[in-house]
Parts: structure tokens; C-alpha cells; sequence
């Protein structure tokens, strides 16, 4: 358990324990919050429109302190409050199954290793194989570190319990770099509320991570980069792309751009090159490029912790409505530092710390310094054995939500009752179309991913009697084609594909399978939209029926 990992660890011999009155944590912490607010809301209209390339000085959005109100819809903030709100309900024991369960609940749309393990958890499978290469194709990507930043801002001075939160809810999505990415963000921040020196911060938050790992290696690279010619973050931006894009060796089990090594680069280019300066720090890491948000939030949240909300410039303190939830979370700006402050307050006491009363009654963290004990060092190309873990099916029963939108099922369940979908992908808008190339009522599905079909199903009661078949018509778009596959009792009956060689007048299929071989029992059909080369491949289904003739 993670409480019991905590209290295990011994506290350094002849370090003085840190202190930290509780008023000036929570200025920090707030600060740290204000940091990620700010560098998403900045860099959010650059996102990922600079790939392998730096962002024109003069392309560049002017900050505005009303800007300060556009985070309150962004995944890099709201993911990580679902953490927090997993210890807030279930304490610092949470277990990593019950963290998974809650993230396979949620109701936002998510992308790349994000959306890879919760799919892998509304599946069955659980923490840490959700994130496992084996299951997960995305292990390397740069989702936990975007989301770590909560794991740093309630452990002041405790890189171990950045660490271990990692290992709890890094692991639902990632794995090797990506994992440890999110751990060293997590660090960074614990270092920051006691270290005002960029390239100490970056240090300390090195031990937390295996040093034999290539994000590691990345982190060595850059501070000696910087330490090298600290005024150019150019030259550095230039030397991080030869290594971490351009040579293979460092691209593998990377997906593109989304690749946790290169992006956290950009994240140390702001951080050290910015030499403490807030608009300098986020304007580095977002002209860096690709995930140009992500990247400045993280290391703006890094900066502002240093310096505590109290010294912030009034352009970055002022205007935010802190009355206003976070999407898809019960948290404004008040509950987040409440909670925040309440695990903050537990932590330390399980660190083996202690929280004493000083004179006018002014409450002081009291931290033991320990040195943080990395996880195993693990490569997302040569994985090791799986876990092997699945959901209980009582487990499975609480994961309510499921891989397609609710507003796609409920289309369904109007256009042709009785029928169900599962794995429908959010791509090309699912969903009930009032009219699509000549017919009315149209429902759009399409595939969960590159290898997982959108599936209809419905089981029905074949007559013993005349003959029952099952028809449909069902389009594709101008612009690509999938695979239709036709299953009854699990036994493929049909096989085709969807395109301009195989529909008529332009745009349908018009297909009827016979149910003879069914006739008075019953039998569940699945008529499943699969993908075939991941490009334009929803499927358009006009008519869908099971009739007697």
C-alpha cells in the first residue's frame, strides 16, 4: 500500500527536517496551480501547430490577464483533479485498481495513452497492465507527465511520494518513460517549494527516476546543453531534435510528436533558459512547439511554485474567477487548495513528519528529507512480463461508463430500439444525422481505434417457423472505406467491404442475411464497422432490421 510504502522509507542521516509553515505552502501550491492555468491558457491556441519546428516569435498570442479564464476546459487540468479527487474520497491507501476504476468512469474525451488505458480499463483490464506495451500502443506518450503536476503540489519536500502516486496512477496509462516523465514532473515540483534555482530543481528531481532510462538521459542532456551555453535556447532546441527526434534509437515505442522525452525537453528548455523569468519561462517552452500548451503549463507550474502566489506579476494573479469549477470536476479554485492542503497535511504525517504549532499559533509542515527510490527501470520496447491483472467481476460492475459516448447510445436506442453499440470512437462526429446523402435519420459509428471495430449488437428469437432475416443498408464516406463484418453466435457470416467498389448509386450497401440456420433459438447478431486503413472510416447506417419474409 502506498501509506505503508511511505512510512517505510528512512529519513536521511543528519539532514535537518525541512520546515514549512502551512500559510506559505498553500501560497506556493496555489501559485503552482496558477503556473499550469496560465501555460495552457497561453500556449493553447499554438497546440500542436508547430510540429518539429520553432513557434515565430511573432506568431506568438499576446498574454492577456482575462486569458487566465481559459484553462477552466482543459484535459491537462481537469485529468489530474480526477487523481486528486480518487485520494480525496478513498485517502492516501487508494489502491490502483480503485484509481482505475474511477478514471475508466469519467466522462471526458481523451486522446493517445490517456484514451488507449481507459479503454483498457472499460475492457476489464486493470492497472498496471492497462498501461502495459503489451495492451497499451502509446506507453511512451506524454500523458502522465502533463497530468503529474498534483503529485508534487500536495508532497512539499517529498519526491518519494510524487514517486509513488506514479506508480498508483501513471501506471493506468503508461509505461518506462512515459511513467517516469510523470514522476520527474511530480519531483520537480516537490524540490520547488524549498529550491528557487532552476537547474537545482531539475537535479533533485533527477534522483527520482532511473538513471539507466532514456528520459533520464534526455534530462543529463539538457542541463548540460544549457550549462553550455545558457543564452541561446535555440542551440538547445536545435540539439534536443538531432538526439530525440531525428536518431531512431530515441524514437522507439514513441508516438510521434505525443512522445513524453522530446516534449519534456521543451518543458527543461522554458524551465532552465528562462532563467526564473515567468513570461520568458512559458514563451520558451511553448515556441518549442508540438504539445505547446501541455508543455508551458508544466513548466510555468514548476516557476510560479517558487515564487508563491503572493510575489506573482498582477498580470497572472488577477481576473481568475475562482467561484468557476473545472470541467468535468466538483473543484474550483477554493475546494482545489482545500483538498489539496487536507492530503498535503496527511502526506507529511506519513512521511513520518509532523505538523507543529509555532508562536501566534502558526502551523508548520515539518518534513524528514528522504532520498526518493526510483522505480524499476523498464523499456517500453523490450517490456517486461505482464501482471496478468483483470477486474473482478464486482470491479467491472462499478465501471458504469463505457467506450462509447453516451449521446451515441442514446441515438441508437431512438433509431433502432432494442439494438446496443459498443467501442465507438469520437472521430468523424457519431451520432443521428437528420439527413446524409439522400436518406433521413442516419446514424454515423466508427471505430474505437485502429484495430477495434465499432460493434451494433442485438440478440433476438428466431421463429421456428417461415424465414427471418436480417437487413441493412449502410454507407461509407466519399473520402474512405472500412470492413464490414457480419457475426451471428460469434460465427462470421459476412465480410465485406464498405467503398466505392461495392456500394451502388455512389454511397449504399444493401445486404439481408438469412437466419434459417437460427430458427427457434435465439441468436446474437453483431454487425461490426472494423477498420481497414484508418482514414474517413465511419460507417453510415440508413436501415437496420430483422424481419420475417
Amino acid at each position: 500500500m502506498f501509506l505503508v510504502a511511505l512510512l517505510l522509507l528512512p529519513a536521511s542521516r543528519g539532514a535537518e527536517p525541512l520546515r514549512l509553515p502551512v500559510r506559505e505552502y498553500r501560497d506556493r501550491m496555489k501559485a503552482g496551480w496558477i503556473g499550469q492555468i496560465a501555460g495552457v491558457a497561453w500556449g493553447g491556441p499554438t497546440e500542436f501547430k508547430w510540429k518539429d519546428q520553432r513557434i515565430p516569435a511573432d506568431k506568438m498570442p499576446s498574454w492577456r490577464p482575462e486569458m487566465i479564464n481559459d484553462a477552466f476546459g482543459q484535459d491537462d487540468l481537469y485529468v489530474e483533479m480526477t487523481f486528486l479527487r480518487s485520494l480525496e474520497e478513498y485517502g492516501l491507501g487508494v489502491s490502483t485498481r480503485q484509481a482505475g476504476i474511477d478514471f475508466a468512469n469519467s466522462g471526458y474525451s481523451l486522446w493517445c495513452a490517456n484514451a488507449a488505458g481507459r479503454k483498457n480499463l472499460r475492457r476489464g483490464i486493470a492497472p498496471p497492465d492497462s498501461g502495459h506495451p503489451q495492451f497499451n500502443p502509446c506507453p511512451n506518450d506524454i500523458d502522465y507527465q502533463i497530468e503529474a503536476d498534483y503529485s508534487g503540489l500536495i508532497a512539499p519536500g517529498m519526491p518519494q511520494a510524487a514517486v509513488d502516486l506514479g506508480e498508483i496512477f501513471g501506471r493506468m496509462m503508461n509505461y518506462g518513460d512515459g511513467l517516469y516523465a510523470g514522476q520527474f514532473v511530480g519531483a520537480m515540483y516537490a524540490a520547488a517549494f524549498f529550491e528557487s534555482d532552476p537547474v537545482r530543481i531539475v537535479e533533485s528531481a533527477l534522483a527520482a527516476i532511473p538513471a539507466g532510462s532514456q528520459y533520464a538521459e534526455m534530462v543529463r542532456d539538457v542541463l548540460a546543453w544549457y550549462r553550455a551555453d545558457p543564452g541561446d535556447w535555440e542551440a538547445g532546441w536545435e540539439q534536443c531534435q538531432e538526439k530525440y527526434r531525428r536518431n531512431p534509437e530515441y524514437q522507439k515505442a514513441s508516438n510521434g510528436g505525443i512522445d513524453c522525452k522530446i516534449n519534456g525537453a521543451y518543458v527543461l528548455l522554458g524551465l532552465l533558459y528562462g532563467q526564473r523569468d515567468p513570461d520568458r519561462t512559458i514563451l520558451i517552452a511553448c515556441r518549442s512547439g508540438m504539445d505547446s500548451d501541455c508543455n508551458p503549463s508544466s513548466a510555468a507550474g514548476v516557476l510560479f511554485t517558487t515564487l508563491g502566489y503572493s510575489k506573482l506579476p498582477a498580470r497572472f494573479a488577477t481576473g481568475l474567477n475562482e467561484e468557476r469549477e473545472f470541467s468535468h470536476t466538483a473543484y474550483n479554485i477554493p475546494r482545489l487548495l482545500d483538498v489539496c492542503e487536507r492530503l498535503a497535511r496527511q502526506i507529511v504525517v506519513a512521511q513520518g513528519g509532523r505538523i507543529e504549532t509555532a508562536a501566534g499559533d502558526e502551523e508548520v509542515f515539518v518534513i524528514p528529507v528522504r532520498a526518493p527510490r526510483p522505480s524499476r527501470l523498464e523499456l517500453s520496447w523490450a517490456p517486461g512480463p505482464i501482471a496478468g491483472s483483470r477486474f473482478t467481476p464486482d470491479e467491472i460492475a462499478r465501471i458504469t461508463a463505457g467506450n462509447t459516448p453516451a449521446a451515441v447510445s442514446k441515438a441508437l436506442a431512438q433509431w433502432a430500439p432494442g439494438w446496443q453499440i459498443r467501442d465507438c470512437g469520437q472521430d468523424m462526429d457519431p451520432g443521428l444525422r437528420d439527413e446524409w446523402q439522400g436518406r433521413q435519420k442516419v446514424l454515423v459509428t466508427h471505430p474505437l481505434d485502429q484495430t477495434t471495430g465499432c460493434v451494433l449488437s442485438r440478440t433476438v428469437d428466431v421463429p421456428a417457423t417461415g424465414k427471418t432475416v436480417l437487413r441493412f443498408v449502410v454507407g461509407h464516406d466519399p473520402q474512405g472505406d472500412f470492413e464490414l463484418v457480419v457475426k451471428v453466435d460469434g460465427e462470421v457470416v459476412l465480410r465485406k467491404p464498405v467503398g466505392k467498389a461495392t456500394v451502388t448509386d455512389g454511397h449504399w450497401l444493401t445486404e439481408t442475411v438469412d437466419l434459417s440456420r437460427w430458427a427457434g433459438r435465439s441468436a446474437k447478431l453483431e454487425l461490426v464497422n472494423q477498420p481497414s486503413g484508418w482514414a474517413y472510416e465511419a460507417a453510415y447506417w440508413a436501415e437496420l432490421d430483422v424481419r420475417s419474409e
